[in-house]
């Protein structure tokens, strides 16, 4: 990233607010009326509604037109053009770059980007990376497998982009990855949060501190909502002793949100690429209030390719009530994603959020990095059962512990748990996203 790219990030992540909002409204009319032209999807779901890119004159008819989801993103790619379908808006000959989404709810999704549609990734990413304190005095690991998933493909050419000097990790397995750091003294890393866990466990069992034997000073974590998460936050920064920074973004979607160095509670969203709406899950009507929960709808402006237009992304979200004293005027959402709406379930009539659970295991630190949670019914009543792991060491104060555990689970979620106790390093481990809530009611055909 030269002068001139900061000089311009500087000036749009601190624009006033209105003149933002007035360059928001250009650009979501551009893309609009790019994809009505372009795209054989959006034009028939923009005229089955009723809607003509000319109807949008004001911000508030942004709410008029129809959401899509992922859903929509798997049916269409049934129809022609392969594999995508007719919601590609250029030529498939000016496709240069394919990912796919991990397939963890569904059938995975299909994602075409342009070659201009990639430097636009790297754009967002640089916006992260630089925010995060990431410079070009920086030796940047990126312990990931480069497969057909999105992860940190991006974050990688935003870290070239800005002048940092990039250590690919992909063949390697944890323990060598784990050298290749420490042999090149290596100062930042990407990763999701339980792999960030998972590589200074691994690093303390081969004899390597990774406080002391690495140089590790910043790491970014991404695909898992843990680094938002206070407990697991300070699990991670403890075991390696620096800033830890999250950062949200989805692979039909774009990197849309970052949290920078003044980590006030939240992250900006980068509002200079995307409209974030927030919508309350039960009425559809559009939250402007800060601290009320509702399902994030979200546009990508710049991307070409295969525009993502108000897409239901079915992350939970809530406006901040402060600002960042960074200086930027993005606008800010608190504690990052709070859940899924559809991993938020019912259970003995109570709301469940699986962050709510993560959040008071991380907190106890005579636990191991990993749990899992398993819901199930037994007869008619549902069943909550979570397995911990537990070292030895701490055998002689385990039921002190577990009713510790018990009383601060009911205080959080207002239920109860059975709780199974496993030998430190028992429960699975994980390199990308994590599984640790499994609701087998679904399977039974019970909700």
């Amino acid at each position: 990233m030269n002068n001139n790219d900061i000089y311009w990030n500087h000036i749009l992540e601190t624009l006033p607010y209105e003149r933002l909002r007035q360059l928001q409204l250009k650009k979501f009319r551009r893309i609009v009326d790019w994809a009505y032209n372009n795209s054989p999807f959006y034009k028939k779901l923009y005229r089955d509604s009723g809607f003509e890119p000319g109807d949008l004159k004001k911000f508030e008819d942004i709410q008029k037109i129809p959401k899509t989801d992922k859903g929509m993103l798997r049916d269409v790619q049934k129809r022609p053009p392969f594999p995508y379908g007719d919601i590609l808006s250029v030529p498939i000959e000016d496709v240069t770059t394919f990912r796919q989404t991990s397939g963890t709810t569904g059938t995975p999704v299909y994602q075409a980007d342009t070659w201009q549609d990639w430097e636009w990734w790297s754009e967002c990413w640089s916006y992260i990376l630089y925010a995060q304190g990431y410079r070009d005095t920086d030796r940047v690991f990126i312990p990931f497998g480069y497969n057909i998933f999105v992860a940190f493909w991006a974050g990688h050419y935003a870290a070239e982009k800005i002048g940092c000097e990039v250590v690919p990790g992909g063949v390697l397995n944890t323990e060598a990855r784990i050298l290749k750091m420490q042999e090149l003294k290596c100062t930042a890393f990407m990763a999701t949060p339980t792999y960030v866990l998972a590589l200074a466990e691994t690093a303390t069992k081969m004899g390597i501190d990774p406080i002391k034997d690495l140089f590790i000073r910043r790491i970014t974590c991404a695909g898992e909502p843990g680094a938002s998460i206070p407990a697991t936050k300070k699990r991670i920064e403890d075991a390696w002793g620096c800033k830890v920074y999250d950062h949200i973004g989805a692979t039909e979607i774009g990197a849309w949100s970052y949290e920078c160095t003044s980590q006030p509670g939240g992250l900006h969203v980068n509002d200079a690429f995307f409209l974030v709406e927030i919508e309350d899950i039960e009425t559809g009507k559009i939250v402007d209030e800060p601290g009320k929960n509702g399902k994030m709808i979200i546009t990508a402006f710049d991307r070409l390719g295969k525009p993502c237009i108000r897409f239901d992304s079915k992350d939970v979200i809530r406006w901040a009530d402060y600002t960042c004293e960074c200086g930027r005027t993005f606008r800010m959402i608190d504690g990052g994603v709070i859940g899924r709406a559809d991993d938020i379930t019912k259970v003995k009539g109570v709301l469940l959020a699986p962050t709510a659970i993560e959040e008071v295991v991380r907190s106890f630190p005579e636990l191991g990095d990993e749990y899992e949670v398993v819901v199930s019914k037994a007869g008619d009543v549902d069943d909550i059962l979570l397995k911990i792991e537990m070292s030895s060491w701490h055998a002689e104060k385990k039921d002190l512990i577990l009713a510790r555990l018990q009383d601060q689970l009911r205080l959080k979620t207002n239920l109860g748990y059975r709780i199974e106790v496993r030998p430190l390093g028992s429960l699975p481990r994980y390199q990308v996203k994590a599984h640790r809530f499994k609701d087998l009611r679904k399977k039974e055909g019970s909700h």
